[in-house]
């Protein structure tokens, strides 16, 4: 597993080669089984495929053209209802306080990172993409306001062999026992 992480890269290039549902499938099932706390498993997926669709969320990403060349997009949102399950009204934003909205992000991120190191397995390249806001990107898919956009994660066959980037050492980031 290891070999795999070393080896993952943010992929910003894709060949003009269809991503199987099969896999599509397989992908989202390595997410399902991501831990959570509490068990709450706060993520949805929206897998998009339309070229209309796709064009609409890389507007709203700061025209990240090169977003296009993916031919899946795969959409994670977090559920805050998983959560907060009071008939309370929620909108989420980007400065929202709630604390559940932080813990649904790190759970979502960990199901979204299962996706991508389970892409790299089976010879797929993904990027998480996140420069957007929550009011532009969720009426193009029906999102509703207490649902929170962590990212969309293009997928698809690589077309580049991005280089190693550089990492801090081990011993850089490493504590023992205080900081």
């Amino acid at each position: 597993m290891l070999e795999q992480i070393k080896n993952r890269r943010s992929i910003r290039r894709y060949l003009e080669k269809p991503v199987d549902d099969g896999l599509i499938m397989q992908l989202l099932e390595s997410a399902r089984l991501a831990p959570s706390g509490d068990n709450t498993q706060p993520w949805h997926f929206i897998v998009v495929k339309s070229e209309h669709t796709r064009q609409k969320l890389v507007e709203v990403s700061n025209n990240q053209k090169w977003m296009l060349t993916a031919p899946v997009f795969i959409v994670c949102v977090a559920d805050i209802r998983s959560r907060i399950t009071d008939n309370v009204q929620i909108s989420l934003h980007e400065d929202s306080p709630e604390l559940e909205l932080k813990q649904i992000i790190r759970d979502t991120s960990i199901a979204i990172e299962h996706i991508v190191l389970e892409a790299n397995n089976l010879g797929l390249g993904t990027c998480w993409v996140a420069w957007f806001t929550q009011e532009e990107i969720r009426p193009i898919l029906n999102i509703p306001n207490d649902k929170y956009v962590i990212c969309i994660l293009t997928l698809g066959y690589a077309g580049e062999s991005p280089k190693d980037r550089p990492r801090k050492k081990l011993e850089e980031v490493i504590h023992y026992e205080s900081w």
